[in-house]
């Protein structure tokens, strides 16, 4: 079987206080991309797991879609499959594209062997996976809260709208992120302002990582303004960073970033 993990972006991304576990409880809006990976999955003799595409840090055996297939395996008698994975989402830039990938592996799983589990089942293996992982399992806009893994569907339609995405080869790790954050409750949730026209959201809706990290890499900022000078409604840095995207009206055709960017745009 051969599927597609998708990434997403966070319109919005409010850290709103510290949890007694260590986490923080949050407030944001994910919404699916199209910047894809591959993921193919085959019965096998043996459990085999293949990368290709983008280097991916770390141990393999460590590899959130082996320890999808390991999850569901405590569950179910699963055979051996052969797991290729490869790899365009970059890592590190707040894009889920990990999560996503974990997700995938869990439905096709599903899907492969007949497990017959519900979408709300496949979303309960997947929280114990990561914190965002969950959201793949249906794809669609959430607004998402506690430790971004607790969901309330969201009427949001960007179709038109072309996203373009700049990742400038920046890892920002979980620790580091949240190492500069100071949450507090937000005045007026999430969901209000995504009822506004896009182009209020420049005024109102704020990444609050952005005030953390932007200083310590103006690189980012830079990026930000460029998209907007390009005629951007709105843009902002999605996650913890450190991908910058643009949500335009109308096909920009004025951007140029350096050659070691990786870049992606297409239609929402």
């Amino acid at each position: 079987m051969l599927d597609f993990p998708n990434a997403k972006i966070n319109l919005g991304l409010l850290v709103t206080e510290k949890r007694s576990d260590g986490f923080h409880n949050l407030e944001s809006c994910f919404y699916p991309v199209r910047w894809c990976d591959a993921l193919e999955i085959v019965p096998a003799d043996a459990e085999v797991f293949t990368m290709s595409g983008l280097p991916v840090p770390g141990n393999p055996d460590t590899n959130l879609c082996l320890k999808a297939y390991k999850l569901l395996q405590q569950s179910f008698e699963l055979p051996p499959v052969h797991m290729h994975l490869h790899k365009a989402i970059p890592m590190g830039a707040g894009l889920g594209g990990g999560s996503a990938d974990a997700a995938f592996v869990l439905k096709q799983l599903n899907s492969l062997f007949e497990l017959n589990l519900s979408e709300e089942q496949l979303e309960n293996y997947a929280r114990q996976l990561g914190s965002d992982c969950a959201f793949f399992i249906r794809n669609k806009p959430v607004i998402a809260v506690e430790k971004g893994d607790v969901f309330k569907p969201v009427e949001l339609d960007l179709s038109g709208y072309t996203c373009v995405i700049v990742y400038p080869g920046i890892h920002i790790t979980t620790a580091e992120a949240y190492g500069n954050i100071i949450p507090k409750k937000p005045s007026c949730g999430i969901e209000m302002y995504l009822k506004q026209d896009v182009q209020v959201w420049k005024e109102v809706l704020k990444n609050d990582f952005e005030e953390a990290l932007f200083p310590r890499y103006p690189e980012l900022a830079g990026i930000k303004e460029q998209l907007y000078s390009a005629g951007a409604d709105y843009a902002s840095m999605t996650g913890s960073g450190s991908a910058i995207y643009g949500l335009f009206r109308n096909e920009p055709d004025n951007l140029i970033f350096p050659g070691h960017y990786l870049l992606w745009r297409g239609l929402l």
